[in-house]
């Protein structure tokens, strides 16, 4: 009687189970291998190799032409490409034991596998320095969503904005405010800026997934079991498909967000 399951996606989880088969497909993922190629680059016999592209080749996943070249099957290329999501989070597994997508929409859950190729960043001072480099180092434009207000970095923001960098961003209604924000703003002339239309701001009753990027680099947040973004922990990446991710979140909440109220904001504390 056999384990293996005979349909349903149990029977492709079966398949791509077996780490030389996952090898297999992943090298096929960047080009075509005749069999003796592919065994070799592997490390496994050529009956071993044979036998696991039989077992790919029955799925659906793998074909061989006239020539002997093996390569992946239309099918077997929209399977390859899903693969970075499992990725993902099997590698993030512990973060994602403590943090929620609840609040998430299906279609970004379900592009996940876009921040794959990333770096955790720990502790509130490594993140508020990388925040730091992220607003310096724009040139265009910044964008974020934010539950906080970054105080010591107002200032930062507003260089880069009289330097003709655009600057967007989507505030919580319900965000700690710091004492003292008020005068910084009314020192740089934030209202003068928002006129001339350098600085776009909507508001959000509240905010649980945090993003802020430039037109190169991304950071993004997600929230505790509790639904508060964690300011402790942040991903952060310089890849296009990180950044393709974060800024069609970003777009999104945009347009789920209400005009700015500024009377909507708790007092400074």
């Amino acid at each position: 009687m056999s384990g293996q399951p005979e349909e349903g996606a149990g029977s492709l989880f079966f398949e791509l189970a077996g780490d030389l088969r996952l090898s297999m497909l992943m090298k096929l993922s960047q080009k075509q291998y005749r069999l003796s190629q592919i065994a070799i680059e592997l490390d496994a016999t050529l009956q071993e190799a044979h036998r696991n592209i039989l077992r790919l080749t029955d799925s659906g996943l793998v074909s061989k032409d006239n020539e002997g070249e093996l390569a992946l099957t239309p099918y077997g290329k929209i399977v390859i490409s899903l693969i970075p999501s499992y990725d993902f989070l099997f590698d993030q597994r512990e973060y994602f034991l403590e943090h929620s997508l609840d609040k998430l929409p299906l279609k970004f859950i379900q592009r996940i596998g876009a921040l794959h190729n990333c770096e955790v960043v720990h502790g509130v001072m490594a993140i508020l320095q990388r925040w730091k480099m992220l607003y310096n180092n724009s040139n265009k434009y910044i964008k974020e969503i934010m539950s906080q207000v970054p105080l010591d970095l107002i200032e930062t923001i507003s260089s880069r904005v009289q330097n003709g960098v655009r600057f967007s961003y989507i505030f919580a209604s319900n965000a700690i405010i710091p004492k003292g924000r008020t005068q910084i703003l009314h020192k740089i002339g934030w209202r003068n800026l928002i006129s001339k239309g350098l600085v776009e701001r909507r508001m959000l009753n509240e905010v649980q997934i945090m993003t802020i990027f430039n037109e190169e680099q991304s950071c993004l947040m997600f929230p505790n079991l509790k639904g508060e973004p964690d300011l402790n922990i942040m991903f952060y990446s310089e890849d296009v498909e990180f950044h393709y991710w974060c800024e069609d979140f970003y777009e999104y909440m945009w347009e789920e967000a209400e005009a700015f109220d500024e009377a909507k904001l708790k007092p400074e504390v």
